[in-house]
């Protein structure tokens, strides 16, 4: 046994240090970065901001809802196989041009896509290969034999939180690493588990290695208000993953719940009981549940939180003298605080 006696930070325990700068608008900031992925060989233009693959969050609705804004969807991987079929068929190519088709590394998940491969030909252009634990060598094996398998599908594999695994898996074939274990709004592994590692810290530690190896990462949890999301970019995250923020909008998907006059959503961690019941036939025994099930109030159509995001992420890009969300976190000095906001009154709505 040892302990790491170095400082680890958390969102919530720094603030970005305002610069002089020479933009005169927010609307002057350019939030669209340009990708050039390592191993697929492909090119991107986008909002790298990614709706996670959750039935509660990333949906087709969502797909065409965050193409408008050019940001991405990770489809969750509960839909039947003609109903992706369908999707990546479609002829609007703007919105599945932006979706990620998520797997796990059961046979059964690799025959599904190969099915939905086989029917749409070279249409999936993104793949999230998405564990809770992206430390075991049988996951790192599969996304080399997957890479080898499709060796021009851009590949965003995780999770994981340190700088020797992000480095592996970058290695093995991975375009992006997903980085974030038990930050999630709706995720208990930390509770359960004892595991975990605070999370602006693990974006700094693994983009760092990514960038050395040509690769990009994505923060994956943890962001609770567009401030956080700011964080996550200037602290080096290429992409942003969202579950909460995006959860309880009209195009999240989740049971409606009606109450009191009022209308709330479903949303829940797919580690949760609800989840595993749904998909799993309940919880097997040699395993806990390691997610939670919460009601939200119904949001409305998700443009307006896509709004307040982006509006977000331009003002911090002001403040620091940043002309592009790419350069954010070159102009990106943090100082630590042990308070983030004045709440007398109450956490704002």
């Amino acid at each position: 046994m040892r302990i790491e006696e170095e400082l680890k930070l958390d969102f919530k325990d720094v603030l970005f240090r305002p610069k002089r700068s020479t933009l005169g608008s927010r609307a002057k900031v350019e939030l669209k970065r340009g990708y050039a992925y390592r191993h697929s060989g492909r090119h991107s233009e986008t909002v790298p901001i990614i709706a996670a693959n959750m039935d509660t969050v990333g949906t087709f609705e969502m797909a065409a809802a965050l193409a408008d804004h050019h940001m991405h969807v990770a489809l969750h991987k509960h839909y039947r196989v003609e109903d992706y079929v369908t999707f990546f068929n479609d002829n609007n190519h703007p919105v599945h041009q932006y979706a990620f088709y998520s797997l796990g590394i059961t046979d059964a998940d690799i025959e599904k896509f190969r099915m939905v491969k086989n029917a749409t030909g070279n249409a999936i252009e993104f793949v999230c290969i998405d564990v809770a634990n992206g430390y075991t060598e049988t996951f790192i094996d599969f996304v080399k034999r997957f890479r080898e398998a499709y060796p021009k599908t851009t590949i965003m594999a995780g999770n994981v939180v340190t700088a020797d695994v992000t480095e592996a898996l970058i290695l093995a074939g991975a375009d992006i690493v997903k980085v974030g274990i038990g930050p999630g709004s709706v995720c208990t592994t930390r509770k359960m588990t004892g595991v975990g590692y605070p999370q602006l810290s693990a974006i700094i530690e693994c983009a760092d290695a990514a960038h050395g190896l040509g690769g990009f990462i994505c923060g994956d949890g943890g962001c609770t208000v567009p401030g956080d999301v700011a964080k996550a970019f200037g602290g080096g995250a290429d992409f942003v993953m969202l579950g909460g923020m995006l959860a309880a909008h009209d195009e999240s998907g989740g049971e409606i719940v009606h109450e009191h006059g009022k209308t709330y959503r479903k949303f829940y961690g797919m580690s949760s009981d609800l989840a595993m019941e749904m998909y799993s036939g309940g919880v097997a025994k040699y395993r806990a549940s390691e997610g939670k099930v919460v009601t939200l109030e119904a949001r409305g159509p998700v443009d307006y939180t896509v709004q307040e995001i982006l509006g977000g992420l331009r003002s911090t890009c002001t403040y620091v003298g940043a002309r592009t969300l790419k350069a954010l976190s070159k102009c990106t000095t943090f100082v630590r605080v042990t308070q983030q906001i004045n709440e007398v009154y109450g956490r704002a709505s």
